[in-house]
Parts: C-alpha cells; structure tokens; sequence
C-alpha cells in the first residue's frame, strides 16, 4: 500500500457530484430526489472495515443528504458555506492531523478544503480545476460507484 495511504484515517466525501451523478429530480412540488449508487454504500461499509472514518461534507442542506448519511452511518456535515473551516473546525474537534484526512471532491466548492488535506481524489467528470489538483482521478463518473472504486483503490495500492 501507497505509504501516503497508510495515514489516512479519515475519508470526506461532497455529496452532490460525488455519490450522486450531479443532477436532480424535482416534483411539481418542488421536492428534490437523487440517484444514488448501492455500490457506494457497500464501498463505505469496506472502508469502515479498514478502521477509517468516513464523512459527508456538504453545502447543501436538502434532507436527502442526511437521510443518506444516516443509512450509511457516517456522520454528515451539511448548509456549510466554507468546506475548509468546516473540515479544519471537525479535524480540531476529532484530534484528526489534515495530513491524515483524503478528500474525494468534484468541483470548485472541495477545492480549498482539499488543497488543505493530504490526499485527494475527484470523479472521471470532475471540473478540471479539480482534476487538477487531485492525487487521484478515479475512472468513475460521480454517482456511478465513487466510493466502491475508492475501496478498491485503498485495498489494491
């Protein structure tokens, strides 16, 4: 295994773009619903075998993110306006060093959070200022299987 992965003890994932494929659905009601990938929840419960911890950091503050996150049994920061104070803020609170967290982003919003973290990872279709920066461009699009590619990428290096 890649020594850089050795250390990480903590895993953050975006929602939107990362676990879903960026898009919503609306209702005439105006109720938004997602497509989600059963793999990644398979993906996440390996992981948490590996004995690392794993997160959801988002901007947004549909319920559908907690809702999932609840399923997973992974916590879920959402409504956060700067991913890097959230992530510095939860790391403090968790005794958690950054050079020990990995980042799995997809646009410009992860961007100065995972330029604060050790390790870094965005989907196929990342915004290339993402790609740009990730120590990693999984062959996974968001949405399709992020997290299982993920698992396979830690158990594999």
């Amino acid at each position: 295994m890649d020594s850089s992965l050795n250390n990480i003890i903590l895993i953050v994932y975006d929602f939107d773009g990362v676990m879903t494929n960026n898009k919503v659905y609306v209702d005439e009601n105006g109720n938004e619903m997602v497509l989600i990938n059963r793999s990644d929840g398979l993906g996440v419960s390996e992981i948490k075998k590996l004995g690392i911890k794993q997160i959801i950091l988002s901007t947004e503050k549909n319920p559908v993110v907690s809702a999932r996150a609840s399923k997973l049994g992974i916590t879920c920061l959402q409504e956060i306006d700067n991913k890097k104070e959230a992530l510095m803020d939860y790391c403090d609170n968790n005794d958690i060093e950054l050079n020990n967290v990995a980042f799995v982003g997809n646009d410009i919003n992860d961007k100065e959070a995972m330029k604060a973290v050790g390790l870094t990872f965005c989907p196929a279709d990342g915004h290339e200022s993402i790609k740009a920066i990730s120590d990693h461009i999984l062959g996974t699009k968001g949405g399709e299987g992020i997290i299982r590619e993920l698992f396979d990428f830690l158990t594999q290096n």
